[in-house]
């Protein structure tokens, strides 16, 4: 009976053990997301699984480029996922399609269309010094920074970096962000 109570009391002190590093790598190392929508097209794909990275911002600050998860502001457990473009103390602004930043035109790939909407980037933003200016991938079809209800990002709101693509299988592996 003592090695039977043993043996339990063994197995309890183990699962308590695995759902506390559990909780501890999902606040602080990482979480899964899934991708809802078009507005990361092509970089990122609607249903795919990711991880993303909660601990390089620790260390850190985000880069331009960076493909960041933050929460929507209006709605519980919505997420945004959306490609760092505009940089504290940049200014940003959107002219004929094209993004400026400090008045130099941004030389990136990752738009598939000239910008048919500048939305509030029309006239020059002049980013705070823990603002970040965030485009998605498919500029014709994404809520971001251009628009009133998601605005310009604060250091504080970036849940962490998207990392690895986890499904689907064929696209399986470590996302590029430059």
């Amino acid at each position: 009976m003592k090695g039977i109570i043993r043996e339990l009391f063994g197995w309890l002190i183990f699962i308590a053990i695995v759902a506390a590093a559990s909780y501890a790598v999902v606040t602080f190392v990482g979480q899964r997301t899934q991708v809802s929508g078009e507005s990361m097209e092509t970089t990122l794909s609607y249903g795919d699984q990711l991880i993303v990275d909660k601990i390089s911002y620790r260390f850190r600050d985000p880069k331009r480029y960076d493909i960041v998860v933050f929460p929507y502001r209006y709605e519980e457990n919505t997420f945004y996922i959306k490609r760092v473009i505009g940089l504290p103390g940049e200014t940003v602004q959107i002219v004929d399609g094209y993004v400026y930043i400090n008045g130099q035109i941004l030389g990136e790939q990752y738009g598939n269309a000239l910008i048919e909407d500048p939305g509030l980037a029309a006239e020059p933003i002049t980013l705070g010094p823990d603002e970040y200016f965030v485009l998605g991938d498919n500029r014709n079809n994404s809520q971001d920074s251009r628009t009133a209800n998601v605005g310009n990002i604060h250091r504080d709101e970036l849940i962490g970096r998207a990392w690895v693509r986890l499904w689907p299988f064929d696209k399986i592996g470590v996302i590029k962000h430059e």
